[in-house]
């Protein structure tokens, strides 16, 4: 069958830009997905994808003309029941074959083979392969049933009475394979060679391919539009880049990576250019002023070498006349209202300290069975208080205290309302206006943080103190009334919110007590049925193990260390590494089976107490077993209580010749009451000397 490359465009008006590159991968993907398994496409054929804001495209190589030929053999019935005893066909056979465009002639070629435990029928046929005109048909109405679209719109066609639904209005389909048109159609358009391009910039309102490979550069010749995502967003870096560098001052373009991709899926043909505005602005929080630039008119702006904001600003423009001087103005001009904006809620804000806006929180719901945010702004100060007792003197309780109660109070000012992304920020610049002191303040701006992964966490106790007490009382509070996540779904973030704390007991190697942790903050919440408190640890514990498991220890070695439920969760590291270098000494698979087996026998006995009659020890192995124990075990445990975590089970390593000798010459379970329940008890005792780190049985294959 010949084999030629093949193109698909679908002109579409504008689309949304937050899902061009979504919609983009999708509708290609699914075309090369459906031609392959018509058999017009195979494991050989290299797709590449193009998305621009009124196109969707795929260039797809080594497609074929027609699928070859294939052999199917189709099972009909079982034997008994297609065949009498004599051989001959029964009706319900006949019928079959009738349905399969055979007759009575055909069943003298019916295949026999077991099908299970019967003989069944079947039949061998070849079916002709699909054109490439009903296979891209095909293909095309899946990929197109299959986009992600986040919302549909249903318009009319031509004749004023076909509705169609689709993401935006299309007006044209392009579908070429080599240089010939595939008859195929779409959205109510008919297939052929031509787009449109540029709105304004094209050389010829009409755009027209010679062949499938000419697509890229006869769009970007006569169309003035760079069709590929990825080329598009590479040009508007290299230009923003080049852009800085005329500013010079070290200066450099933010860095955004939703708004790059954003911006690319808003022009075809991108521009360049540098404004300013007002320096006076830059008296507002450069924070502010980045996001209404960002987040309302798409501007990059930039910051000097130190990364503060400049009055200067980079738009990438969608046209390139000769004179850019009233593209730049115009953009001056609209950005002004935008920081004026700003500067006036900065300025109306400081009018007003935050702590006269406390009280306005209790008219703000927080949830409807949790009460109102002051309300938890007071579960949140408690919580804060408990965690600061062990952490510090009375001072760091006392201004963890007052960033716990203010730091929702940025909540009511004018900028948070407008732009809610800068909660707790704002709150730091209002701190310090009202002269709270730089750790309150930072503590107010870094309480949400952790906010993502990666993110930063608090830059002082007093922020660590108050953002532990913020997530333990968002999670305690949403387990209480029993709004837990469900699959995908989570609604109130409370998976991050547990990474968060976490994260802050990991690396700030904090000395809290999970355990005491969860039950401070489930103290605020008389409500919560039993059992929260090992639900909500439990919750804390699996995030640990994805993120742990995420940093590369593996998952025997995680449930080895978690199978404990470490309070301290700063030694957990430290007790990963003891046990990876455990696992790797040679007694250590001998001891993990063993620890294995042990556990096992406990599970089973109806009492084992830690406890040791010397007296009732009568086996050589039993006594030299006891003998070791008691001479490394209190080694171990001091190596242990010093945080020597990998000291400690390099020491218990010692033990393997003592416990293998034990398992081979004394029977566990004497029929003696008093020597089986001793021997269980030497056992227990070994159990708990070697599990302090890590439960080693975890290790066993």
């Amino acid at each position: 069958m010949p084999v030629q490359n093949l193109l698909v465009e679908l002109f579409v008006e504008e689309l949304p830009p937050k899902v061009l590159k979504k919609l983009g991968e999708a509708f290609a993907g699914v075309l090369l997905e459906q031609l392959k398994a018509q058999g017009l496409a195979s494991g050989e054929s290299q797709l590449t994808a193009y998305a621009s804001p009124r196109r969707l495209a795929a260039h797809i190589t080594a497609v074929a003309s027609q699928a070859a030929d294939k052999s199917v053999s189709q099972k009909l019935m079982p034997v008994s029941v297609g065949l009498d005893a004599a051989g001959n066909a029964s009706p319900a056979l006949l019928k079959k074959l009738q349905a399969l465009g055979a007759d009575a002639s055909a069943v003298t070629k019916l295949k026999r083979a077991m099908d299970g435990k019967a003989e069944a029928l079947f039949h061998d046929s070849t079916v002709k392969g699909v054109s490439l005109a009903d296979g891209l048909q095909k293909a095309l109405a899946e990929s197109i049933a299959k986009l992600p679209i986040p919302k549909v719109m249903i318009y009319q066609l031509a004749d004023g009475w076909t509705d169609v639904k689709f993401v935006r209005p299309a007006h044209a389909l392009v579908a070429l394979h080599g240089s010939e048109v595939v008859p195929v159609q779409a959205l109510g358009l008919q297939a052929g060679r031509s787009t449109q391009g540029h709105r304004f910039e094209a050389a010829a309102p009409t755009v027209s391919f010679k062949d499938a490979d000419q697509y890229a550069a006869t769009l970007a010749r006569d169309g003035a539009v760079i069709a590929g995502f990825g080329e598009r967003r590479a040009e508007i870096v290299r230009q923003l880049q080049e852009a800085a560098a005329r500013v010079g001052g070290g200066a450099r373009p933010i860095e955004d990576d939703a708004l790059l991709d954003e911006v690319t899926a808003l022009v075809e043909r991108p521009n360049v250019l540098t404004c300013a505005f007002e320096t006076e602005f830059l008296e507002v929080p450069q924070e502010c002023l980045i996001l209404t630039m960002k987040a309302n008119q798409k501007y990059f702006p930039l910051l000097d070498a130190q990364g503060k904001l400049t009055h200067r600003f980079l738009v990438v423009s969608n046209i390139r006349p000769e004179d850019p001087s009233a593209v730049i103005g115009g953009n001056e001009r609209v950005v002004r209202p935008r920081l004026a904006d700003a500067k006036f809620f900065f300025d109306q804000d400081r009018k007003k300290t935050l702590e006269s806006r406390v009280a306005g929180l209790a008219k703000v719901v927080y949830h409807n069975k949790l009460g109102t945010q002051g309300e938890r702004i007071e579960r949140v100060r408690a919580i804060a208080r408990a965690i600061a007792a062990p952490l510090g003197n009375d001072g760091l309780a006392q201004q963890a205290d007052v960033a716990a109660r203010l730091a929702k109070a940025d909540l009511l000012t004018d900028m948070v309302g407008e732009f809610p992304e800068l909660q707790g920020v704002m709150g730091g610049y209002y701190a310090r206006h009202d002269g709270l002191g730089e750790d309150v303040a930072f503590a107010i701006e870094d309480h949400y943080r952790p906010r993502f992964a990666g993110d930063a966490l608090p830059r002082n106790q007093v922020g660590l103190i108050v953002a532990l007490a913020d997530k333990l009382e968002t999670l305690a509070g949403l387990f209480a009334i029993g709004q837990l996540p469900t699959g995908d779904k989570d609604p109130f973030a409370l998976r991050r919110h547990a990474l968060g704390i976490v994260r802050m007991l990991m690396e700030k190697d904090l000395p809290l007590d999970l355990g005491t942790l969860v039950a401070q903050a489930l103290g605020r919440f008389p409500q919560a049925p039993a059992g929260t408190a090992e639900q909500l640890a439990d919750f804390i514990y699996d995030r640990l193990a994805g993120l742990l498991r995420e940093q590369g220890y593996s998952a025997q070695e995680v449930e080895a260390v978690l199978a404990l439920r470490p309070q301290r969760l700063g030694d957990v590291v430290k007790r990963l590494a003891a046990v990876r270098a455990f696992a790797a000494l040679p007694e250590a698979p001998a001891l993990a089976a063993a620890n294995k087996r042990i556990g096992n026998i406990l599970k089973k006995a109806e009492r084992a107490d830690a406890h040791v009659n010397p007296q009732l020890l009568q086996e050589d192995a039993e006594k030299d077993l006891h003998a070791a124990t008691q001479k490394i075990a209190p080694q171990a445990r001091a190596q242990f209580e010093a945080g020597d975590y990998t000291g400690s089970l390099q020491t218990l390593a010692a033990l393997r010749g003592p416990v293998d000798a034990f398992f081979d010459d004394v029977m566990v379970n004497a029929e003696q009451a008093d020597l089986r329940l001793n021997r269980l008890g030497l056992l227990a005792t070994l159990h708990q000397a070697m599990n302090r780190v890590a439960d080693l049985s975890r290790l066993a294959q």
